[in-house]
């Protein structure tokens, strides 16, 4: 794990026990190399704390799972929305917090190892955490209000441990208070990312109108299940390219044996014309001879 000193950038510096983005008038002050220094001095990383605390493997997959569902859909889609997973998100002056699932629409899309909301120019549009077993204040009280009062447009819980599901929304621009989200037919619409969230058996599902976007599993399932039916549909058409090649290659020796008979059948006929000819030869010698040696007789 990286530590991180107390660095003194111009008039601001970094606490490492409570790491901080300037407030705006510091920044707005401060000189585009300074600011580079302050953003290069901000930690990606940090000891176990409530920026990032300890998880298990059902806290840790639903939210990976999350990231890379919703990761996958934009790029199919070409949306311009970045998806992360316990990024730290700096804004001005705040305690930095790392969400399980942060979404900022029309940004470039970009590895990071940090969000500083006046270097990128925005705040965050979506968050998403995930309770299993944690603080149900933490997600479902304080980050409500605190998510709310930083600008964040929609904020949704999913309680794995309960397989509840809660959301909120700004309810117009400028407003820092939000507004539950009322779950129609078992689903809440995010206006941010255009799908509806619902909860599917233990897990939390992304709905694009009637169906429900795979996951990084049934999205490798289908793969392979797309990979092993051209691999049949290739050793098919190579079968039937070398079937068709042999009856190619039959055919041609049909035609050759086909050939080679009409050519032995015109020798033969050749050969008979010619035995023919020399048998009529032999005879009209010998009844010329019979006639001659007749004659022979007569004049005796």
């Amino acid at each position: 794990m990286t530590m991180h000193v107390s660095t003194p950038v111009s008039s601001w510096t970094i606490d490492p026990d409570d790491p901080r983005a300037p407030p705006e008038h510091v920044w707005d002050a401060l000189s585009p190399a300074e600011r580079q220094r302050v953003v290069d001095s901000l930690p990606s990383e940090f000891e176990v704390s409530e920026a990032q605390p300890p998880e298990g493997d059902l806290h840790f997959n639903a939210k990976v799972a999350a990231r890379d569902t919703l990761g996958a859909h934009f790029a199919r889609t070409d949306r311009r929305v970045y998806v992360a997973c316990e990024l730290p998100i700096y804004y001005p002056n705040e305690k930095v917090f790392s969400p399980d699932v942060a979404a900022v629409l029309d940004v470039e899309i970009r590895s990071r190892e940090k969000w500083v909301v006046k270097t990128e120019g925005k705040g965050l549009d979506f968050a998403l955490e995930v309770i299993v077993s944690g603080k149900r204040r933490k997600d479902l009280q304080t980050n409500v209000e605190r998510y709310a009062r930083l600008g964040i447009n929609e904020y949704f819980v999913f309680d794995r441990g309960r397989l509840q599901l809660f959301g909120f929304r700004l309810p117009a621009t400028g407003a820092r208070v939000y507004e539950p989200i009322t779950i129609q037919a078992g689903r809440l619409t995010s206006h941010v990312l255009e799908l509806e969230l619902r909860i599917d058996g233990n897990r939390l599902r992304f709905m694009y109108g009637m169906a429900a976007l795979p996951d990084a599993s049934e999205l490798i399932a289908s793969l392979e299940r797309m990979v092993d039916d051209v691999e049949h549909r290739i050793r098919a058409a190579e079968s039937r390219a070398e079937e068709e090649t042999r009856l190619r290659e039959e055919e041609t020796r049909l035609r050759e044996e086909e050939t080679r008979l009409r050519e032995e059948e015109t020798r033969l006929r050749e050969e008979e014309t010619r035995l023919r000819e020399a048998a009529e030869h032999r005879l009209a010698e010998a009844l010329a001879e019979i006639e001659r040696l007749k004659a022979e007789r007569g004049d005796r």
